[in-house]
């Protein structure tokens, strides 16, 4: 790798930490291409990336962004993942590390907070951000539906006794 090659890659990483919500370290222990390329899958199918990068270009692509405080991660075989997503890098590093022994979880930064092992894990048992939002629209949709019946439920019981009425003179 050349030297603009090297200042391509800390630029592109340097946007990355400056736009996405999280960033998880994870060490490389011999998984293989094919078990990188099904992580990497699952990866895109979430919304978020996993690539590996030379440790002394992501400290410096770090440097002066949220995610400053990875730089004490990059160290040994390591590779990246992050997404704008809060959660959804965390969710399926932790997944997969759970059915592999190959790749182990370093630690991670979220909004410029450094997390260890234990608070990425913690970060991949919260809800998405997708699934906040149904939850948030169930909740706001909740008390209209609510009013729409309670305005409705009065003229129903109102036919229903004249319908009783009706059938009862017949």
């Amino acid at each position: 790798m050349d030297r603009s090659q090297k200042a391509d890659s800390v630029a592109a990483l340097n946007a990355v930490f400056n736009e996405v919500g999280v960033v998880v370290v994870t060490r490389n222990l011999g998984l293989t291409v094919a078990q990188s390329t099904v992580l990497r899958g699952k990866m895109r199918d979430a919304g978020a990336t996993y690539k590996v990068a030379k440790n002394r270009l992501a400290k410096i692509a770090a440097l002066e962004t949220p995610c400053e405080g990875i730089g004490d991660f990059l160290t040994g075989p390591t590779a990246l993942s992050w997404s704008i997503d809060p959660v959804a890098a965390a969710k399926v590093v932790v997944d997969f590390a759970k059915t592999t022994d190959k790749i182990e979880i370093v630690g991670g930064v979220i909004g410029g907070v450094v997390l260890d092992v234990d608070g990425v894990k913690a970060l991949a048992t919260m809800p998405s951000l997708d699934e906040l939002r149904a939850k948030l629209i169930g909740l706001v949709q909740a008390p209209a539906t609510k009013l729409a019946q309670l305005s409705t439920a009065p003229a129903a019981k109102l036919a229903r006794v004249f319908a009783a009425y009706a059938d009862k003179a017949a």
